[in-house]
């Protein structure tokens, strides 16, 4: 099918024009016109770089994997949609018969098709043909920009999840933002009675603070460690979410955790990173990783759905289809008050 996209040429340069896209409906897809698309971290970094580690962009891709949309076609087995169905898309595809996937472990499988990721085409196009599986029917009360936000949401859950957050746990996030905002709201959601969490940008930490229980902390102007110490008689955070993953966030996470606290790696630093093993050891720190994510979407829009989360302050600017490579020079660039770019096709 040939449909115009917004298409990643090479290093800073991209293009909205006509592509030739081969997507077939099987038997248990569905294709979805797409809504509204949120401009990520990721689809930044190819834009500026080209690469993300070891994956390279070495021919056009069209960029965008956070999505909702509408479904326009269904194949014949798919039994849990319809035609007319307001839905979001999980962006991994993973193997079916892989090993990772058969232990549950699906966003590790190697041979996992993600979209956006080179040579994956992503979503920024009218229409992207989807397994049934990986897509999901959003509640009436969630809107299409809420349901391109569950993809970076999903991320937060799933560290969350990896945090074994008990009720009533004090957390501490490093950065505040999407990924940030978003990791802080799905702490509290898990039973966390207070976050702190970390910026340099004063509108970012007064957004954040407006979402609920959260403590702003600018790291200009105050050490993290002394106001979590200050605030829990000198003990420290139960848990701690790197969002940032910058040289220093390892130490200063480890500083503001607690004797046996848990430190959760979510930001993924663009070089080796310093890492203390004897400041860890001392506290015995569980250290976690995530990437990705697994089996969080239908958490993340039920949570959306009773309005235990609302993802809609986040969401800050708004651009047409027309002018996708502006929405990303803006986001390139991000005012301080700024959060999430959207996309809006539909």
């Amino acid at each position: 099918m040939t449909m115009q996209a917004l298409v990643l040429e090479k290093t800073r340069t991209l293009s909205l024009r006509d592509i030739v896209i081969d997507e077939r409906l099987g038997a248990r897809d569905v294709r979805v016109r797409i809504h509204t698309v949120g401009v990520c971290g990721s689809d930044v970094h190819y834009y500026q770089h080209g690469a993300i580690g070891p994956f390279v962009v070495r021919e056009p891709m069209v960029l965008g994997h956070e999505a909702a949309g509408v479904v326009e076609e269904v194949g014949s087995g798919v039994t849990t949609l319809k035609v007319g169905d307001r839905v979001c898309m999980e962006p991994g595809v993973p193997d079916p018969h892989g090993r990772a996937t058969r232990l549950g472990l699906y966003n590790l499988d190697p041979a996992i098709r993600f979209w956006a990721t080179p040579p994956v085409h992503g979503c920024l196009r009218p229409y992207v043909v989807h397994p049934e599986a990986f897509t999901f029917r959003l509640p009436d009360n969630v809107s299409f920009g809420e349901g391109a936000m569950v993809e970076p949401f999903a991320v937060g859950l799933h560290a969350a999840s990896k945090a074994r957050i008990k009720p009533g746990d004090v957390a501490v996030v490093l950065g505040a933002g999407p990924i940030g905002m978003l990791t802080a709201l799905a702490a509290l959601a898990g039973g966390c009675g207070r976050v702190f969490i970390t910026d340099v940008k004063a509108p970012k930490l007064a957004l954040a603070a407006s979402l609920g229980p959260i403590t702003p902390v600018n790291v200009l102007e105050a050490s993290l460690a002394q106001e979590v110490s200050r605030a829990t008689g000198g003990w420290g955070a139960d848990v701690v979410f790197d969002a940032v993953g910058l040289p220093g966030s390892c130490a200063e996470a480890i500083g503001a955790a607690r004797p046996g606290g848990c430190i959760v790696m979510i930001g993924m630093p663009g070089a080796p990173v310093p890492f203390d093993v004897v400041a860890a050891q001392v506290k015995e720190l569980r250290i976690e990783t995530i990437f990705r994510y697994a089996h969080v979407f239908p958490r993340a829009l039920s949570l959306m759905e009773g309005r235990r989360v609302d993802l809609r302050p986040l969401i800050t600017d708004r651009f047409a289809f027309a002018d996708s490579i502006a929405a990303f020079d803006f986001a390139s660039a991000m005012k301080p008050m700024s959060v999430k770019v959207q996309i809006e096709l539909g």
